[in-house]
C-alpha cells in the first residue's frame, strides 16, 4: 500500500489512494458489492441507494415495490429532499441486499 504523510494545521494525516482506503474501510464487510461500487460509495458524490440500485439493475419503481414504499418517497430519499425513516432505510437495504450501514 502506498501512502503519504502530510501535515495540516500541524497535525499529521495519511494520504492514501481511494482504492486502498475503500479496501481498508470495507475490510470484513460482506456487502456483496464489487470494488468499483464500493469506491463510488466511498467518494460519496452520488446517493448510495441510487448507486446500488443502478448496479443491481433496478428502476426506482422496482426498488420501491421491493422495499414496500412509494416511488415518490424513494425519489425524495435519493435526491436528498428527505432523509428517510429508519424503517424505510432498513427495507431499502434489505431489497438491495446490503447492510443498513452501507446506506447511511
Amino acid at each position: 500500500m502506498n501512502y503519504d504523510i502530510i501535515h495540516i494545521a500541524g497535525k499529521p494525516h495519511v494520504l492514501v489512494p481511494v482504492h486502498d482506503f475503500t479496501a481498508l474501510k470495507n475490510a470484513g464487510n460482506d456487502n456483496k458489492l464489487p470494488q468499483g461500487v464500493l469506491e463510488q460509495l466511498t467518494v460519496g458524490t452520488d446517493n448510495a441507494i441510487k448507486v446500488i440500485r443502478k448496479f443491481r439493475g433496478m428502476t426506482q419503481a422496482d426498488l420501491a415495490s421491493a422495499a414496500g414504499i412509494s416511488r415518490p418517497y424513494l425519489t425524495e430519499i435519493e435526491t436528498g429532499k428527505k432523509d428517510g425513516s429508519i424503517r424505510a432505510l432498513k427495507s431499502i437495504a434489505g431489497a438491495l441486499d446490503v447492510s443498513l450501514e452501507v446506506l447511511v
